[in-house]
This record gives structure tokens, C-alpha cells and sequence, in this order.
């Protein structure tokens, strides 16, 4: 290494001593994503606060990280989480594993998995990482009700879905949920 192979790795440092420092104040003033940004996975819910999903594990399939789990189960008259015939026993996203790509949005049927704009995914632990079906939910809206409970909506599961084509801002999900003040994801 040679003198002047020196002085033009310090000319490079120089040069930027005197340029304007960008200095962000992240913790305090959070960026604002872009409105598109993948972020957390949020699971929708029908106005009366029945889950979208439908435990059908297409966005299990279409992941190619292999980030999610889901078992579904039968709906119930009794015990009725969806409009349709089976919902999601256990939902589980791992984002240790999660690449963020959004397939598994587009493999949804019922359009139930939308994503946030939320980035603030860092834990401490790795299980941490692993997201529940409770913490994926979107939170009750005012009007909703906690499931299980009957279908309010209409007699039958044709009734939500072809609702909702008549009137498409009745999803109540990653559209409405409001963020909290502490960056959490306030279900």
C-alpha cells in the first residue's frame, strides 16, 4: 500500500466530515412506512366480528419460507368463529422465518390476511417471534362481537361474502386498526 493510496482513503473520509449529518430520532419519532410497506400480518374480521379465516391453510402452502402454521377446525352452531364451515384452530406466524413476500395475501380466498404497515418486529427471544392467532387478529371495532357466536350477517356464508362485494369497506382488519402509542399491535 502505497502513500498515495493513503491519502485517497483520507481524501474519501474528509469529504464526508463536512457533509450535513442526517441524524434520525427513531425510538421518538417513528418514520412513516410507505403505503404499500409489507409489514406484520393482520387477520381480519366481518363487521359482527366473525374471523375471515377460514382454516383452509392456503397461505401455509403458497409460503415459501414455510413461516406459517395453521390447523383449522369445524364450525359449530354452538361454537361459530366463521360464516363458513371450518376456521382456524391455531394460526401461527414465525417471522424468524418470514421473508415478507406476500404470497401468502395473494392465496387467501377471503382476503382474512392482509399486512400492516408495522415494522417494529425486533424481539429479544426467538420464540417470541412466533406470532399467535390472538396476536394476529384485528381488534374488535365498536359493534363487534367477541366469537363464537351466530351469523348476523345473513343466513348463510354466501351471505357475508357476496355482501362484501356490494360493499367492499366492510372488512375491518389492517384498514382500521388503530396503532397504539407504544408501537404495539394492540390486540
Amino acid at each position: 500500500m502505497g502513500v498515495t493510496d493513503a491519502v485517497k482513503g483520507f481524501g474519501v473520509t474528509f469529504a464526508h466530515l463536512f457533509r450535513k449529518v442526517v441524524t434520525t430520532k427513531y425510538p421518538f419519532e417513528p418514520p412513516v412506512a410507505a403505503p404499500r410497506y409489507h409489514g406484520r400480518h393482520i387477520l381480519n374480521r366481518h363487521p359482527d366480528g366473525l374471523e375471515k379465516c377460514i382454516g383452509c391453510e392456503l397461505c401455509a402452502w403458497a409460503c415459501p419460507a414455510d413461516a406459517i402454521y395453521v390447523e383449522g377446525a369445524e364450525n359449530t352452531e354452538e361454537a361459530r368463529y366463521s360464516p363458513g364451515e371450518r376456521y382456524a384452530k391455531v394460526y401461527q406466524i414465525n417471522y424468524a422465518r418470514c421473508i415478507f413476500c406476500g404470497l401468502c395475501i395473494e392465496a387467501c380466498p377471503t382476503r382474512s390476511l392482509t399486512m400492516s404497515n408495522e415494522y417494529e418486529l425486533a424481539r429479544d427471544n426467538r420464540r417470541d417471534l412466533i406470532f399467535t392467532k390472538e396476536q394476529l387478529l384485528a381488534p374488535l371495532m365498536p359493534g363487534m362481537e367477541r366469537p363464537p357466536h351466530p351469523m348476523y350477517l345473513g343466513e348463510s356464508e354466501k351471505d357475508y361474502y357476496l355482501g362484501a362485494l356490494a360493499n367492499p369497506g366492510t372488512s375491518a382488519g389492517a384498514e382500521r386498526a388503530q396503532r397504539s402509542s407504544t408501537g404495539g399491535d394492540g390486540a
